[in-house]
């Protein structure tokens, strides 16, 4: 199998007020508009707010959380709160050395910012 190309796709409960915070809020990039909904960057990945087909009624929240990696995480938090944006966990650095932050999207989705140390694992060439 050969993917070409991929994106996060929700359908939120209030089109409007999810298309504010991401684009607002959050302040991310407009990949496009389309008659259906909305499309942003986020990294190397693509966030798309469909405003069409409402989730199924009574169905579960987003079964995960999305990741994002940012520069100055604590610079970031200090942007989200400067706009109003509820912090759902503040910033810290955790046991597997990330620094994480939390915040839930109007739908209750979970988004991690991350910002990785230069000195994590992550940063290092495994190729030997």
């Amino acid at each position: 199998m050969e993917i070409l190309a991929s994106r996060v796709l929700f359908r939120p409960s209030d089109y409007q007020r999810s298309l504010s915070f991401y684009r607002d809020d959050l302040g991310l990039a407009l990949a496009r508009e389309y008659g259906g909904g909305t499309v942003f960057y986020a990294g190397q990945s693509l966030i798309e707010l469909a405003g069409h087909g409402a989730p199924p009624a009574g169905s579960p929240p987003f079964p995960g959380a999305l990741w994002l990696q940012v520069r100055d995480l604590y610079a970031t938090q200090a942007e989200l709160q400067s706009r109003g944006v509820a912090i759902a966990r503040e910033a810290r650095r955790e046991p597997w050395g990330l620094h994480e932050m939390h915040v839930d999207d109007p739908d209750g989705v979970t988004l991690i910012f991350v910002e990785v140390p230069d000195d994590h694992p992550l940063r290092r060439d495994t190729r030997g």
